[in-house]
């Protein structure tokens, strides 16, 4: 990828205005999880890291958002995303760009990450 992002805004503003809505609501979720989360471009994509560690990343895409917390974030919440039929991998789950964001799964997400870190 040639862009090369130097803060989460400007990646967010190359979009269009819906996706910007989604992306700021997003990052806002993320950051009421736990204080002392760090933004930054990481693999060209909006990165957050806590106590030094990476945390998730997401990115914006036409149909969906992907939120991107890792192989044990993903499948520690399958179930979920099962049931709410998100197309995931082994490290990403898509939000489609034509439903609200799942805020609540997305702090529990955030959450057990941080728990995660804390933890080792």
């Amino acid at each position: 990828m040639e862009n090369t992002f130097k803060n989460i805004d400007e990646y967010i503003l190359m979009f269009p205005i819906e996706t910007q809505e989604k992306l700021f609501e997003l990052r806002q979720c993320i950051h009421i999880v736990a204080s002392g989360i760090e933004e930054y471009i990481g693999y060209q994509m909006p990165a957050f890291r806590y106590k030094g560690r990476p945390l998730v990343y997401f990115a914006g895409y036409k149909k969906h958002i992907g939120l991107y917390p890792g192989a044990e974030g993903i499948s520690h919440f399958e179930k979920d995303f099962k049931e709410r039929n998100y197309k995931f991998s082994k490290g990403a789950v898509q939000f489609p760009m034509n439903t609200s964001l799942p805020l609540e799964l997305v702090r529990k997400i955030v959450k057990f990450r941080v728990e995660e870190i804390d933890s080792k």
